[in-house]
C-alpha cells in the first residue's frame, strides 16, 4: 500500500508529528477534563451552600419587622444571588435543568409554606427568579445569576505551555536518538567500499544498535573478504595465462609466412589485452589505498591533456575551476586516462572540462562527440564485459572493461561516475568527488 502523501519522508519526522499529535491531544483532553471537573465543582458547591443561605436568609426576613426589611437587603447580597422586596419580573417557565433543581432544593429548604415559585428572566446571560410569599403575606423575590466556571490562576496557562515545551524538547531529544543510529547505518552504507575501507558504525549506545553496528561491520567485513578473494582470483588467472600467451605468440612468429600466421598473432594480441584489462580491473578496486593529497585542480587537467596532445591525441580543455582540492592523484589520472581514451576510440576526440555543483563537490567531465549510446543502456555498460552490439568489430578492440573499470576506480576513491547522453549528440561522462 502506497504511504499517504501528507506524512513526511524521514522516519524521524513521522514519529515526531505522531507524538506531537498525540501529546496536543492529550493536553486537550487534560483541559477539557479539568474544566468539566472545575464546572461539576462550581455546580455541586452552589447547590449545596445556596440552598442553606436562602433558607436562613428567607426565615430571617420573615421575622424581621416589613420596615426594617430593606436594610438587610444588603448585607444578604452575594456574587450570583441577590434578593428583592416585591413580585420581581415576570418570565418564563425555568428553562434549564440546574435552575429547576436549585428552585426544589430552596422549596425543600424553607418548606411549602413559603409557596415558592421559579421563572426564567432570560437566557444570555441566563438569569432567573425565586418568588416567595412571606408569612404576612408581603413578597420577596430571590434573583439569580449563575456564574460560569471560576476563572483559572494567570500562572496556569504559562505553566501548562512551559510543560508541553518541556514534553516537546524530550520528545525530539528521543526520535533524534532514536533515529541517529538509523542516519548512520545508511551513511555508511552508501560510503562502504570493496576494500573495506569505508566508515565503520561506532558500536557503542544501546544494545539494540550496538548489535547492528557489529552486524552492519561484519557484513562490511565479509562483503570485502568475499570480492577481495574473488578479484585475486581474477588477478591470479589474467596474470598466469600472459606466459602461456607469449609462449604462443613465439611459436606464432617462428611459423613460416602464411594465410594463418597473422591471424594467430591478431587473436593473440587480443587475448593480451583482454588479460591486461582483467588484471587492471581488478587492481581497480584497491585505488581507494592511495593517500590524498592536496592538488591544483586546474594544473592537473591541464597537465594530463598536454601529455595526451604531446603524442599527438586530439584532447582539447574546456573550462576548469580554479582552486586545490584533496584527492587521490594517481586513481584519478587512471579514471580521466580510461575515460579520455573511450571517447578518442569511439567519438573521435575528447574535452576535458572541471566545475563545483551546487553542494561544492568537485565535478569533472570528460565529453566526446561520437554516436553516444542508448538512454536505456547507459547503466549497463558501466558493468564489466558489457559491450554494446555496434561495437563488437575487431576495429575497435576492448574487453568492456574500460568504463568498469573507470566506474569501479571511481567508486573506490569516494566518488561517482555518471555517463549521459548531450543534447547535440555525443556522450558526457561526469565524475563526481566529495
Amino acid at each position: 500500500m502506497a504511504p499517504k502523501r501528507w506524512l513526511p519522508r524521514s522516519m524521524a519526522s513521522r514519529i515526531y508529528l505522531i507524538i506531537f499529535i498525540g501529546l496536543m491531544l492529550a493536553q486537550g483532553l487534560s483541559f477539557a477534563v479539568m474544566f468539566y471537573e472545575r464546572y461539576e465543582s462550581a455546580t455541586t458547591t452552589m447547590l449545596d451552600t445556596v440552598e442553606h443561605e436562602v433558607g436562613t436568609s428567607v426565615a430571617m426576613l420573615d421575622r424581621l419587622p416589613a420596615a426594617e426589611r430593606a436594610d438587610w437587603l444588603i448585607l444578604l447580597r452575594r456574587d450570583n444571588y441577590f434578593f428583592l422586596l416585591g413580585q420581581g419580573q415576570p418570565g418564563m417557565p425555568l428553562a434549564t435543568e440546574r435552575s429547576r433543581q436549585l428552585v426544589q432544593r430552596i422549596e425543600r429548604e424553607v418548606g411549602p409554606g413559603y409557596r415558592v415559585q421559579g421563572d426564567t428572566i432570560s437566557m444570555h446571560p441566563e438569569r432567573y427568579q425565586v418568588h416567595f410569599t412571606l408569612h404576612d403575606g408581603s413578597a420577596l423575590t430571590l434573583e439569580v445569576t449563575p456564574r460560569g466556571v471560576a476563572p483559572i490562576a494567570q500562572w496556569l496557562p504559562i505553566v501548562l505551555v512551559l510543560q508541553l515545551c518541556l514534553l516537546l524538547a524530550c520528545t525530539w531529544l528521543a526520535v533524534r536518538l532514536a533515529a541517529h543510529p538509523l542516519a548512520q547505518l545508511a551513511q555508511a552504507a552508501e560510503a562502504m567500499t570493496p576494500t573495506a575501507d569505508g566508515p565503520r558504525m561506532s558500536e557503542a549506545g544501546p544494545v539494540e544498535v550496538a548489535k547492528a553496528a557489529i552486524a552492519f561491520n561484519t557484513m562490511q567485513e565479509r562483503i570485502a573478504r568475499h570480492l577481495k578473494e574473488r578479484l585475486h582470483i581474477l588477478a591470479s588467472i589474467s596474470h598466469d595465462l600472459q606466459t602461456p600467451i607469449t609462449r604462443m605468440r613465439l611459436r606464432a612468429e617462428s611459423l613460416d609466412e602464411g594465410e594463418e600466421r597473422p591471424k594467430i598473432l591478431r587473436d593473440l594480441h587480443e587475448m593480451e589485452h583482454l588479460v591486461r584489462e582483467g588484471v587492471a580491473y581488478a587492481r581497480s578496486a584497491h585505488g581507494g589505498a592511495e593517500t590524498p593529497v592536496r592538488m591544483d585542480v586546474k594544473a592537473f587537467l591541464e597537465s594530463l591533456v598536454f601529455d595526451y596532445q604531446d603524442i599527438g591525441k586530439p584532447v582539447a580543455m574546456a573550462d576548469s575551476v580554479k582552486g586545490t582540492s584533496m584527492v587521490r592523484q594517481q586513481a584519478l589520472r587512471r579514471v580521466l586516462g580510461n575515460l579520455i581514451d573511450n571517447a578518442i576510440k569511439y567519438g573521435g576526440s575528447a574535452e576535458v572540462s572541471s566545475w563545483r555543483n551546487d553542494e561544492g563537490a568537485l565535478c569533472m567531465a570528460v565529453c566526446d562527440r561520437g554516436p553516444g549510446i542508448p538512454d536505456d543502456q547507459l547503466e549497463q555498460v558501466l558493468q564489466p564485459f558489457y559491450r554494446l552490439e555496434g561495437s563488437r568489430n575487431r576495429d575497435t578492440g576492448g574487453a568492456g572493461l574500460g568504463l568498469a573499470i573507470a566506474a569501479q576506480l571511481a567508486r573506490a576513491i569516494g566518488g561517482d561516475l555518471r555517463l549521459s547522453n548531450q543534447s547535440g549528440g555525443g556522450l558526457a561522462a561526469v565524475i563526481t568527488l566529495p
